[in-house]
């Protein structure tokens, strides 16, 4: 079993040059891959691989360009790994499952130094500290988070990013399959929404973090921030006397403010998740939302995003596996919330508006609490 973990590290001066260096080389290589290809297909030439063109990379353009041989002072793991990545990008794009590959941009990209553990000294971590190929043993800022010391836990990979000016290190980790429980309680469903995060069918609600103070004043105080980067921006196009200096401090302000709005919402999927799944329910039922169609909506397209639909899905995955749950996922088409849970009808004139579910049986209930307990009870559906 695969396990990733992700965690902030402290690396000293000349190794945050190293994984700079890395980083920039790496979103070279991927952006030099890309427009290799563009290029051949312009010409009418075949389209090249990844494996081919890592060949003639190093066997024929840096040889007959001397000034490129700094391609060759990184770790050449994470050079490959770039030019796998693009080249899985050309993949999708060829699958039709994505667009057209584009270009990695300094600062408003996810290139990352990928390293992988080649030797039984590679990869070695103990509480306060972690050994990456190329970089030596590197402190960690959250000690004893990464659980190498087990017996049968070994490192087999990993990344280094950079956010808002903060590295960071993640590891993908084997680990012993442990014994599953089978849960013996009632089954639930959980049905996603904007007014609440998410509506559980055994009474318990989650909110909307954006609607909390503490996210409404960081975003009041982002926007500001961004109105004093776009004038600094303005400012410089017209011949003013700001500093480049100062647009890279405040643009770095922008981002850690971001960074810290995310963490925010993240770290409340985690736990809702987490309390959830600690009431051991023998299945969870949720609706395979249409989130690219619910994103069209100019009006509440930011609410859908911040909300993080997909994230929740994603992490209740991956819980539901670790403890054995099953995940059930119901048709986006199954009227969940027009479906009366009493007597089985359907609603067709309810509305958006209607918040308070009504049927001619009597019933009453709230509308988000009445699509859960639907979700809970559904027949047709697929195991995720």
């Amino acid at each position: 079993m695969l396990k990733s973990f992700k965690t902030e590290i402290n690396p000293k001066p000349e190794q945050k040059v190293k994984i700079n260096k890395t980083i920039g080389t790496c979103r070279y290589i991927y952006n030099f891959y890309i427009s290799h290809n563009k290029n051949l297909h312009d010409k009418g030439e075949k389209f090249m691989t990844g494996k081919s063109f890592s060949v003639w990379l190093n066997n024929k353009y840096i040889p007959n360009n001397p000034d490129k041989i700094w391609i060759k002072e990184v770790y050449s793991k994470a050079v490959k790994k770039s030019i796998e990545d693009g080249c899985t990008a050309f993949t999708n794009f060829f699958k039709h499952q994505s667009g057209f590959p584009k270009f990695r941009k300094k600062g408003k990209s996810d290139a990352k130094m990928y390293f992988v553990k080649n030797n039984p000294k590679d990869c070695r971590c103990e509480r306060h500290r972690i050994n990456i190929p190329t970089l030596g043993w590197v402190r960690l800022k959250e000690k004893g988070y990464i659980p190498i010391t087990k017996d049968g836990w070994v490192i087999k990979s990993g990344t280094v990013s950079i956010e808002a000016g903060r590295y960071y290190v993640s590891v993908l980790i084997e680990i012993p399959d442990t014994k599953i429980v089978t849960n013996s309680n009632d089954g639930i469903g959980i049905d996603l929404g904007l007014k609440h995060l998410a509506i559980v069918s055994n009474g318990k609600t989650y909110k909307n973090i954006n609607k909390s103070a503490r996210l409404k004043k960081l975003e009041k105080q982002l926007r500001r921030d961004q109105r004093c980067l776009s004038r600094k921006y303005e400012n410089l196009k017209k011949g003013g006397i700001t500093q480049k200096a100062n647009i890279q401090k405040q643009k770095l302000k922008v981002q850690r403010l971001y960074q810290k709005i995310k963490n925010i919402r993240t770290d409340y999927i985690n736990k809702s998740i987490a309390e959830i799944v600690k009431t051991k329910p023998s299945y969870i039922t949720i609706e395979d939302l249409n989130v690219k169609g619910m994103m069209k909506n100019r009006y509440l397209s930011k609410a859908i995003a911040s909300q993080k639909f997909y994230e929740f899905r994603i992490k209740l995955k991956n819980k539901c596996d670790e403890n054995g749950i099953e995940l059930r996922v119901v048709d986006r088409w199954y009227p969940s919330s027009k479906l009366c849970n009493c007597c089985g009808a359907i609603k067709k004139d309810l509305k958006l508006s209607d918040k308070i579910y009504k049927c001619d049986c009597g019933y009453i209930a709230d509308r988000d609490y009445n699509a859960s307990l639907n979700l809970r009870d559904a027949i047709t559906y697929k195991i995720a």
